[in-house]
């Protein structure tokens, strides 16, 4: 049974979820070079926690999801805050298998563990990407199956850094390299408060 994303983007903007989108953006300014001409797509935008973020640093970011509450979300805040450079797109996931355009960054935060079967979806970001264009993906470690209350839509328990950074090299990518990212504390599916770390993960495509 699906996740139903829709229900929860009211209530999705929470402290540690903020933070988190806070971090992951600092952690990119580390490890990729970035600027005007960087055109971005965020996928699994959410409610545009992390293009947000990522927006001043950039020339524009796109945000894509397959939950229309969440881009509903996504685009009042763009339009009470009058930003520009900012748009989303609302993804079929069970009829659309490419992305469409050409973007020099590749992001997501936190969707990856939502996605059956991944080598495929970083095969459709490799061929999105401009040459010499980046990912930067930002995850949870391995983590036994506690992060989730409840585990509907979740298909990973995290992923171990090595296996992911072997995804993206089976995808394509060169330079490959994984770092910390955030460090996120709540409880546990057992109730026990715990430390969940986040990484971020960074591939580029060839001909940079």
């Amino acid at each position: 049974m699906k996740r139903d994303f829709d229900k929860e983007a009211a209530l999705w903007d929470i402290p540690p979820r903020i933070k988190l989108a806070q971090d992951v953006a600092t952690a990119i300014f580390r490890n990729i070079p970035l600027g005007q001409d960087t055109h971005v797509l965020d996928f699994g935008c959410g409610t545009g926690l992390l293009s947000l973020a990522l927006r001043p640093k950039v020339g524009s970011v796109t945000g894509i999801d397959t939950s229309k509450g969440m881009l509903e979300i996504f685009n009042n805040k763009i339009i009470s805050s009058g930003i520009s450079g900012v748009r989303t797109i609302l993804l079929d996931a069970e009829k659309e298998t490419a992305i469409a355009g050409s973007y020099d960054l590749i992001v997501s935060n936190m969707a990856l563990h939502h996605v059956p079967d991944v080598i495929p979806l970083l095969k459709v970001f490799y061929g999105a990407l401009s040459r010499g264009g980046h990912v930067a993906l930002s995850d949870l470690d391995s983590e036994g199956g506690q992060f989730h209350s409840d585990p509907k839509g979740v298909f990973h328990n995290g992923f171990s850094r090595g296996d992911m950074e072997e995804m993206l090299r089976k995808a394509g990518f060169g330079e490959v390299k994984t770092c910390d990212a955030a460090e996120l504390f709540r409880p546990g599916r057992d109730g026990v408060m715990r430390s969940f770390g986040i990484f971020l993960a960074v591939g580029r495509s060839a001909g940079g």
